[in-house]
């Protein structure tokens, strides 16, 4: 069976993208992994610290049970997104401790987000947990700049963040921190941001982001052509999504998409298996209308 490297890596040199759904509610597991596989595409099933936190998620476990009730190997794998040194309420976070349940678990793959901190530091939090995690055999991603959208309290006007380049990666400082830390994926943050996860803000309809491939071209260069990933994917414009592809991202990460149309379709028809439907339909249509990744699963994982 192919590592998550190497599947990241097939998909990198296809020019195609491995979508990282996150699942904030346990149910969704099983209607997007039947989605992916109705479609014949390939796709990474994703669970951050926030879902846990603020969601029903429950917990790195919990999840990779779940995981393992329905998996299908050849066109899915678990991982183990956001996990951040210190969180979206600026609590300090015992992250190696998460993380190191996770790779005892049978993660595959983890994320270190260390993007919050000063950039030595940061470097110096992401080489621990890529040598635990390489200890694994498993792949560990890391965050450098601010995909902003997680904080509590509404963001600056997103053409201000845009057009100032507000917590875009670094060019240099790329080069150096994918150099010293040895990471084997990238966040960047190019235009992107995160869905809401507080408050009210929780459900209103994201902002419909713009990326700047320019600045994600110049980034591909300094990063040595390692596999760049896009989080915040949901509601990105798509003609921007498809050229961010083509120029080295790999991984685009799902959320707020479908975790509100879980609870939009729970909230109306009260019934779980409404809202598990509601999910397959979506994630259907991700996959084959705005990704057109119908049919592309053998390219990324021809097991």
């Amino acid at each position: 069976m192919l590592t998550s490297s190497e599947l990241m890596k097939n998909a990198c040199r296809e020019k195609l993208v491995i979508p990282a759904f996150n699942v904030p509610y346990l149910p969704m597991v099983e209607p997007v992994i039947k989605a992916v596989v109705d479609e014949d595409a390939f796709a990474f099933i994703a669970t951050a610290r926030p879902e846990w936190i603020k969601f029903e998620a429950k917990g790195p476990v919990e999840v990779y049970n779940e995981y393992q009730r329905w998996a299908v190997p050849t066109h899915t794998r678990i991982h183990l997104d956001h996990v951040p040194v210190i969180d979206e309420d600026g609590n300090q976070v015992d992250y190696e401790k998460i993380i190191q349940l996770a790779l005892d678990t049978g993660y595959p793959s983890v994320m270190v987000d260390g993007s919050r901190l000063p950039l030595e530091e940061n470097i110096a939090a992401t080489r621990r947990i890529v040598e635990l995690a390489h200890k694994y055999n498993a792949a560990c991603e890391a965050e450098l700049g601010a995909v902003m959208g997680h904080e509590a309290g509404p963001l600056p006007p997103y053409d201000e963040i845009f057009n100032s380049g507000k917590g875009f990666t670094d060019v240099e400082e790329c080069r150096k921190y994918v150099k010293e830390t040895q990471c084997d994926w990238l966040s960047v943050a190019i235009g992107n941001i995160h869905g809401a996860i507080s408050g009210a803000l929780k459900d209103a309809k994201k902002v419909e982001a713009r990326l700047n491939i320019e600045h994600l071209s110049t980034l591909r260069k300094a990063a040595g052509n390692i596999p760049l990933v896009l989080h915040g994917g949901s509601g990105v414009r798509r003609e921007y999504m498809l050229k961010a592809i083509q120029n080295g991202i790999c991984k685009i990460n799902i959320g707020a998409e479908i975790r509100q149309t879980y609870e939009a379709a729970l909230r109306e028809k009260r019934d779980v298996s409404e809202a598990q439907l509601a999910v397959y339909q979506r994630t259907r249509w991700l996959l084959r209308d705005y990704f057109e990744l119908s049919g592309t699963r053998q390219k990324v994982n021809p097991a």
